[in-house]
């Protein structure tokens, strides 16, 4: 993201050469006009929308880490990612709003990455809200539930998720120990999560006698949530495995085509097409400056009404 003089900068073009939201909604009042920043157009139009500022801000990083190390910021920038998806959800929202509404007119959709990051924070920042609860880093533990992430294994780690007291039983006997099942310590949610370092040695101890490939083809077979912890190659080739067919050619056969990640969603009617590669700079300039040229200002609503049939 830029820092805030260029976002001014971007704001000043943006005029300049008629796409702000007045001159968009002058000439083309049916459009939707959506805009994103950093931390909104107030107290925070100033500040520049780096994803890494947010996670800082947002609580994010406070609450990733271990309890005795320092907060850590995500591997991805997240609140750029979860953002862009508010935006689409808004867009969509707004071209719904136009499709029932007798005005037939659109709207300004505006972001800000900040309160993506609050409302991604979810039970965290609802938790605050709601009842002053003020969260702290767990490392990798649930703070509800417990076994709930990562576990070494004979060889590395792999993640096991136990959310009820049938999953428990199924684990404890897997693993060679079911005695723990009605052990007065461990024989319900609320007390495995009080006795967590009890059970934690006990665990690694049993763990510890065969890899997590192992483990994971034993506990998924008898239905314990579990998972290898996977780099990004692997990730991939995983979801291939399973049939998700991750990776997509982009562009028609025969012409440039470039492998990207598919769309995650599957439309039963419309499947997604992937018709065109990601152009190279300045490729769609020439069809993009006349479309501008070729589309006439809308006035009043005969134009609009008829706009909306033949306009993109």
């Amino acid at each position: 993201m830029p820092d805030h003089r260029a976002l001014h900068h971007y704001a000043g073009l943006n005029s300049r050469f008629g796409l702000d939201a007045e001159s968009v909604h002058e000439r083309w009042p049916h459009l939707i006009h959506a805009s994103i920043t950093g931390f909104g157009t107030e107290g925070g139009a100033s500040m520049p929308g780096y994803d890494l500022l947010v996670q800082g801000m947002s609580g994010f990083m406070h609450v990733t880490g271990h309890p005795e190390g320092d907060p850590q910021r995500a591997g991805v920038a997240i609140f750029d990612v979860v953002t862009g998806l508010h935006a689409a959800v808004g867009i969509l929202a707004a071209l719904l709003e136009r499709q029932g509404s007798e005005s037939g007119r659109g709207q300004h959709v505006a972001m800000n990455l900040l309160s993506s990051a609050l409302s991604g924070l979810v039970n965290q920042t609802t938790g605050y809200a709601a009842a002053g609860n003020n969260p702290q880093r767990l490392g990798n533990d649930h703070p509800s539930l417990y076994p709930y992430g990562p576990f070494p294994t004979a060889d590395q780690n792999l993640i096991i998720c136990v959310g009820n007291d049938s999953q428990f039983t199924r684990l404890v006997q897997t693993l060679g120990m079911p005695e723990l099942a009605a052990d007065p310590r461990f024989d319900s949610v609320l007390l495995r999560n009080q006795n967590r370092d009890a059970l934690r040695v006990l665990m690694a101890d049993a763990l510890a006698k065969r890899t997590a490939d192992e483990w994971f083809e034993q506990l998924q077979t008898v239905g314990v949530p579990c998972a290898p912890i996977l780099d990004v190659a692997q990730g991939v080739e995983r979801a291939g495995a399973l049939g998700l067919e991750p990776v997509v050619q982009v562009g028609e056969p025969g012409s440039r085509q470039v492998p990207l990640i598919r769309n995650p969603v599957t439309f039963s009617r419309t499947p997604v097409a992937y018709p065109k590669a990601p152009p190279h700079l300045d490729e769609d300039k020439t069809d993009v400056q006349a479309w501008l040229a070729s589309t006439p200002p809308l006035h009043n609503d005969t134009d609009l009404s008829a706009s909306m049939v033949t306009t993109p």
